[in-house]
């Protein structure tokens, strides 16, 4: 009976598409600010404002921020900083990963009605863009990122959502092209590699996809799988090795991933289906019930409970 179940736990496995990459965990978002020219702006004031609550972040050197612990719902987000300008937009946060947030400051002095205009445009595109891409409107999403870049053409932010919406839209000559230019822009940019390692996955390039996440990896300081490393950077190096079908190669990055964010659920999914394929079915049900643990309520967690009631003794 033993034997029958795990049989029929593999042909559920088997079924399954390619892994979908990592989305960071929810609650957080991520952005960077830039002045007209296209320049980062560092000590920019990041704020979130909701009903009853306000949170504060400041912009590092790069002009980039994060800010974690957010709840679910509307938020005006406002960056600003003395001197070069303040721009803000509403943003439904989620729990789950969104795409970076872009501002781009402008002092309104000093400018002509014809290029206050053009800057108002730019602005208003940017916020149309990223309300297009957090609604799922790619298409959208396509159109007024492209209107940004035009205005804006050094701003690296932009043109890595212009990827994103080109890779949901199946437009992965364009996505390429827009990853590209990131990293022409921002050479350090792990995130623009990692773009370009699940462009490449999702078309079976596996070899091109490996090399890219190993750059994405190396960039977000995981060298190696040592300390330091970027939790989401490793998983998605095993997702490219488990449809390569290299398990044991993916098992090592998913218990990686794990050792590096012990809170990414879909590691731990991925480690017990990569634990299956080897025929490890007690590391496995380990995996499986760190998952449970994790994400109680997560997308996987009804079928994880049933793997685990399958295959415990």
């Amino acid at each position: 009976m033993r034997t029958q179940l795990f049989r029929s736990v593999l042909a559920v496995m088997f079924s399954l598409a390619l892994a979908a990459s990592a989305l960071a965990q929810g609650g957080a978002v991520r952005g960077k600010v830039t002045d007209s020219q296209g320049q980062p702006v560092a000590d920019a004031t990041v704020t979130f404002e909701t009903t009853g609550r306000k949170l504060e972040t400041t912009t590092d050197s790069k002009g980039e921020f994060l800010q974690i612990g957010l709840g679910s719902g509307m938020y005006k987000i406002t960056a600003s900083k003395q001197g070069v300008g303040t721009q803000s937009l509403d943003l439904n946060v989620r729990q789950a990963a969104g795409p970076p947030l872009n501002f781009v400051l402008n002092p309104a002095s000093g400018l002509s009605p014809a290029e206050r205009e053009a800057m108002t445009k730019v602005q208003d595109a940017a916020q149309a863009g990223l309300a297009a891409l957090n609604s799922g409107n790619h298409q959208e999403a396509v159109t007024q990122f492209t209107q940004v870049v035009a205005g804006v053409p050094t701003c690296s932010d932009c043109y890595y959502n212009l990827g994103l919406a080109h890779s949901n839209l199946k437009q992965y000559a364009e996505a390429e092209a827009a990853f590209k230019k990131v990293i022409e822009l921002k050479p350090d940019s792990a995130q623009a590699y990692s773009g370009l390692a699940n462009l490449y996955n999702a078309q079976r390039k596996f070899d091109e996809a490996a090399a890219a996440s190993a750059k994405a990896t190396e960039l977000s300081g995981a060298g190696g799988g040592g300390a330091g490393a970027s939790g989401e950077a490793l998983y998605n190096q095993g997702v490219i090795l488990w449809n390569a079908q290299k398990y044991a190669e993916a098992k090592t990055q998913f218990e990686a991933a794990i050792k590096a964010d012990p809170n990414l659920a879909m590691a731990y999914y991925q480690l017990g289906m990569a634990s299956l394929n080897l025929g490890q079915v007690p590391e496995a049900v380990t995996a499986f019930e760190g998952y449970l643990n994790v994400a109680p309520n997560g997308e996987k967690a009804a079928e994880v409970k049933g793997f685990v009631a399958q295959l415990k003794p």
